[in-house]
């Protein structure tokens, strides 16, 4: 049995690497016959980076930027010299995980950092700029970004606005140079939601409650949202409201459209390209794949959802680990079957999964 580990990251408890050794793990101890290649994934949030590396074998360089409350950080962008290409992960500076869930803010935080990390891409002299956006602590669309690349943001009286969401509901005009080094950079923007800016479906009312929002919060972000797509597409004349995709992260990749011509595309797609990943569904008998939380967004784009698919098109059974599950009992296996108490779950995530991968192993066959 020739068996494929390719999970995502579990939300705030694992990295992708961490998620497949564990369940790695789990399937040896169980099954010591088996042959298992661990292959951790990303559809653009956290672990895009190190996915990309593996596949390319491009080599990561070190930076200095910030995190979503302006905290110095370090960080890392990928070169890829095969293809004359630079890859960014935002979250290296703006992710959610990075914020302890007491302070994080999400009508000041701001994607800065990730403005900077773009500057350091560039500074490598790429043909080609991928930012992969999931994972995100900031709901600003993409201004901050834009003003650590010079972008200024003015208010009625032409004053300066503060950085975050909140202050884009002041929003007037904004006045914009794109800089002469991004002259014939292609920017991929690497995502896994289609859900545009604003609206229903928007970035406020699906991922702001995620990024601690309370309802208040998003009836904020929303407004300043609204306003700052009506003025984007005033000043620059790039419409991004209802542009699908342009949700992602907070609107941060309505601001790589906006301001930097980027192109949205599926992060899967872009990773599971780099890896070949359907050439390696295609020599193995059983996918196991997984993320934290299992829900309707997994169908969405996501990394398990795309994996499901896929590996049914390519005619290989798929398993699902989860930490927890919004699916039919036994279409996903979660840790909830083990560990009910949802914070012990996390605390205790990669001896559970091992475990929940040993069990779901010795009975899979039996």
């Amino acid at each position: 049995m020739r068996v494929l580990v390719a999970p995502q990251e579990f939300k705030e408890s694992l990295a992708a690497e961490e998620a497949a050794a564990a369940i790695a793990r789990g399937l040896a101890t169980a099954r010591p016959e088996w042959t298992v290649e661990e292959l951790p994934l990303s559809d653009g949030g956290p672990g895009f980076l190190a996915a990309l590396a593996r596949a390319t074998g491009g080599r990561t360089r070190a930076v200095e930027t910030h995190d979503a409350l302006g905290r110095a950080r370090g960080a890392h962008v990928l070169d890829i010299e095969a293809t004359s290409a630079c890859a960014v992960e935002a979250a290296m500076a703006n992710g959610l995980a990075l914020i302890d869930p007491a302070k994080r803010d999400p009508l000041r935080a701001s994607t800065e950092g990730v403005g900077e990390l773009v500057a350091a891409a560039w500074s490598g002299d790429p043909v080609r700029i991928v930012v992969g956006v999931g994972g995100s602590a900031t709901s600003d669309g993409g201004s901050g970004m834009a003003r650590a690349l010079g972008a200024r943001f003015r208010d009625e009286a032409g004053r300066d606005l503060p950085p975050g969401a909140a202050a884009l509901a002041d929003l007037a005009r904004i006045d914009w140079a794109p800089p002469e080094s991004l002259a014939g950079v292609e920017v991929r923007v690497a995502t896994d939601v289609t859900n545009p800016l604003v609206g229903p479906l928007g970035a406020a009312p699906v991922f702001g409650p995620q990024k601690g929002a309370s309802p208040d919060d998003v009836e904020v972000i929303e407004a300043a949202l609204q306003r700052y797509a009506a003025v984007l597409e005033r000043s620059l004349g790039v419409p991004v409201a209802d542009l699908p995709g342009a949700g992602a992260a907070g609107g941060l990749a309505a601001g790589l459209v906006a301001f930097l011509g980027g192109r949205i595309m599926s992060g899967f797609d872009v990773v599971a390209e780099a890896v070949g990943l359907e050439g390696r569904l295609r020599r193995t008998d059983l996918v196991v794949t997984g993320e934290g939380s299992f829900d309707g967004q997994s169908e969405q784009g996501k990394t398990v959802g795309r994996m499901r698919r896929l590996a049914a098109e390519v005619g290989v059974p798929c398993v699902v680990f989860a930490g927890r599950a919004e699916a039919p009992p036994g279409e996903v296996h979660t840790l909830a079957e083990i560990e009910p108490d949802a914070e012990a779950s996390i605390r205790n995530a990669a001896e559970l999964l091992e475990e929940l991968a040993a069990r779901w192993a010795r009975s899979a066959l039996a």
